[in-house]
Parts: C-alpha cells; structure tokens; sequence
C-alpha cells in the first residue's frame, strides 16, 4: 500500500505540473512558472497533497546542478570573451547597488548588516531560466542584446560561488583564510580555463563515439554532471561550480552540440522539479498577512532593478534601445535566491520571517516576470529609431495609453446610455400619427392614464 500511495503521488505531481505547465504555454507564458503554480497548488497552504518538501528537496538541489552545467554547455567561450567587459561590469554595478539600498533601509526595517547584505546578494541575481526561455519566445536569443543578457546571466551565476563563500563571515564569526583561498582558487581556476578554450578546440577521448549513441549520449551528460559536481564539493567547492565548468569544457569542444541535445530532456525534468519545490516554499498564510509588504517589496524591487539595470548599461554607452530590453529582461529575482535564503538560515545570517519574505517576493517576482517583458516585445516590434527616452516610453506604452483613454471614453457614453434609457423607459410603440413625446412630457404624464398595450 505503501509503495502505491508513492506511485499515485508521484503521479499526481507530475499531472499538475503537466496541466499548469500547458496552461502557461497556452497562455504563452514560460511553463516554469505553471510549474511553480503547481507547487502551491499542491503544497500545505493548499491541497496539502505533497506535504514534506524534504522528499523532493534532493531533486530540487540536482536540478540547480543540472541547470548550471547546461549553461554552461550553453556558453560560447568565442561569443562571452565579446561582452565579457560588458557583463562583469554590469554585475559588478548591480550586486554594489543592490547591497547598497539594502545597507540603505535597513535601519527603517531592522535588519543586521549581515541580513541587508545577504538580501541585496539575492536582489542582484536574476533568473538564468526564465530570461533563457523569453529570450527564446522574443527570438532575441542571438541578436545583441541577447547575447548581452546571456553574458550578464553568466557573470552572475559565476558570482554564485564567491557570495555563498562569503556567508560565513556574514554570520559574525568572521571569513576563515581557507574560504578566501576558495574564492580565489575558483576565480583563478575558471580563468585558465576559459584561457584554454579561448586558445584551442578540446579533443576528449571517445566522447565523438559517445555523443553520437543515443543510449550512451545522455548517460555521459548525466554522469559528467554530477560526477563534476561532486569532484568539486569534495574540493570544499560548490558543486554547481564544477557543474558549471564541466559544461562549459564539453560544450565548447567538438561535441558539444550533440550532448547538449542529449542533456536538455534530463535538465527539463530536473528543472520542473526545482520549481515545484520553489512553489511548495510559498506559504500563503504568510503572504496573505504580510501582503502589503510582500507587494510593496516587489514593485520597488522590480522597478529598481529595471532603472539599475538600464543605467548600468547606459553608463557603458550601450543604447536605449538595446539597454531598455536588457534591463526589463533582467528585472526580476533569480532562484539562486532560495539557496542564499536558506544557506543564509542554517548560518543564523537571516531569520526564518526575512527567509519567507525573500521566497514570497522572489516567487511573486517569477510569476510576474513575463508579464513586465511584455513591454521588451512591444519595443521589439516598434523598431530602434529612438532618439530620446520620452519616444521610447511612448512607443513602447503608448498603445496601452490610447486603449485606456478609448476605454474609458466607451464606458462614460455608455454610462450616459443607460441613465437616459433608466430615466425614461419606453414600454409600448405610439401609434403612426401621434405627435412625438418629449422627456419632460412623459415625466409630467400620469401613467395611469396611458393605453395598456395591445394583446
């Protein structure tokens, strides 16, 4: 009975991560975030059908593995050394920024400068998946600004690694040497190897007979993976770390075509758990008594993001056009926020509440992520002519502007309609040679007095 009640669980996950995915894709949206409606729908607040997070989490955690070794699979050495100024320093520009609003408010919300930093780390972070799959929609994935985001997506993945290094020393026991040893170490050792892959082709034994199996080709990309990730946790390294280098090697050698093929169906699946278990995090009875807060944070996050991101690109001369659709495109918070939440919580950096706080906000920031790059598809549609920011902003809104202005013009006159139809209803058709009634003459009429209408 056991092993039954597994099955239809099972079953039952992946019917409502099947549905909600759908819905989204209808909708024209990212099925990720159906994915993460599912897991609200599914998790405690809710249906309370998948009450223990702890018998996905493992799973949850291969798929952020497994997500940085397909970008990594995904980057192209040739085409990132192109905007590799660009996007460090655009990350550079948004962690600095983030961490120093955070540093900013903390004193009017009470938080520790451990707290505001460790926040404005997940303010800065973006969201690789959901950014990879518009871009895909907008058909922006190899034009400037694509690779632009891309590049900017990488240079904050990489961040990944120094910024949960540097959790200890936000606990308040201070950095050890060895952590600050790690930190560069990876720096130094990712350096080389993009050094390496800048210089020549990488030749791996058997790996053109392997790609090309269709039964060995996904076992490689699996075992590549994890058996990277774990090389580099035994090094005291994060694992996606060396996920992510392991992919960056094999996909930018000879083959790297053929297995990216064979490891997407691997990472889509793992990729669906992790944000199942993103929305299973949502605890809606938190969000419903916090809702002015959550909402709050997530306007001002967002539209903070999107004026960082923009100036932060305008700053290296890169145009409004390009800089606008970047900026909205990156607006949202990244899911490497989840792991600083609760990596920050086992080190007693944050508490629990600011944890939840991070997950609500982070979760509403996915959910709405497609609808804010609407606008990026409407300046794809609306050419590059601009020469002010004022054009832009109207050609971009200015649809939606009109709508509004017709909407409300429509229901004021129809509005007027039925006041008139109201204040003087006609309830029988006068005979051919009557003269015509006025308004006040049939106000001033006694009804009592009229023809009954004929049988």
């Amino acid at each position: 009975m056991d092993v039954h009640h597994d099955f239809t669980g099972i079953a039952t996950v992946a019917l409502a991560a099947m549905s909600c995915g759908i819905l989204f894709v209808r909708l024209k949206q990212p099925a990720i975030v159906g994915y993460i409606l599912a897991g609200v729908l599914l998790g405690p607040s809710l249906l309370g059908l998948v009450s223990d997070r702890k018998s996905i989490s493992l799973l949850a955690e291969l798929g952020v593995i497994m997500l940085l070794f397909v970008i990594g699979l995904e980057l192209s050495v040739q085409r990132f050394s192109k905007v590799w100024r660009i996007a460090l320093t655009t990350t550079l520009l948004q962690i600095g920024g983030s961490v120093g609003l955070m540093l900013l408010v903390r004193q009017w919300l009470g938080w520790s400068p451990g707290a505001a930093i460790l926040l404005g780390f997940a303010v800065a972070l973006s969201s690789t998946a959901v950014v990879i799959k518009l871009l895909e929609q907008l058909g922006e994935s190899n034009s400037p600004a694509g690779r632009m985001t891309v590049g900017i997506l990488i240079a904050q993945d990489m961040a990944v690694v120094p910024m949960l290094l540097s959790l200890s020393a936000l606990s308040g026991k201070g950095m050890d040497p060895l952590d600050g040893l790690r930190v560069a170490g990876s720096v130094l050792i990712l350096a080389a190897v993009v050094f390496l892959l800048l210089k020549r082709t990488v030749r791996l034994p058997f790996m053109h007979m392997i790609s090309t199996h269709s039964d060995l080709g996904p076992l490689a990309a699996f075992a590549a993976c994890f058996g990277a990730a774990t090389l580099a946790g035994l090094l005291d390294l994060s694992p996606g770390y060396g996920a992510f280098l392991a992919g960056m090697v094999l996909g930018n050698s000879g083959d790297g075509k053929r297995l990216r093929h064979h490891a997407h169906p691997i990472q889509a699946l793992l990729l669906m758990v992790f944000f199942l278990s993103v929305g299973l995090l949502l605890d809606l009875s938190f969000l419903w008594n916090n809702l002015g807060t959550v909402l709050l944070m997530l306007a001002a996050v967002t539209l903070f993001k999107t004026v960082l991101n923009i100036a932060a690109l305008r700053i290296q001369r890169i145009g409004w056009s390009q800089a606008f659709l970047v900026g909205v495109a990156l607006a949202q918070i990244g899911e490497f926020s989840f792991l600083l939440a609760s990596t920050g919580v086992a080190r007693k950096v944050i508490t629990g509440h600011e944890a939840q706080l991070v997950v609500a906000v982070t979760v509403m920031s996915l959910m709405i992520s497609p609808l804010w790059l609407a606008s990026a598809r409407r300046l794809e549609a609306s050419g590059n002519g601009f020469s002010t920011l004022g054009q832009l902003l109207g050609a971009v809104y200015g649809p939606e502007a009109r709508r509004v202005g017709l909407m409300w013009g429509g229901s004021c006159r129809l509005l007027v309609r039925l006041r008139q139809r109201w204040r003087g209803p006609r309830r029988f058709s006068a005979p051919a040679d009557a003269a015509p009634e006025t308004l006040d003459s049939r106000a001033g009429s006694d009804d009592s007095a009229a023809p009954s209408p004929p049988c």
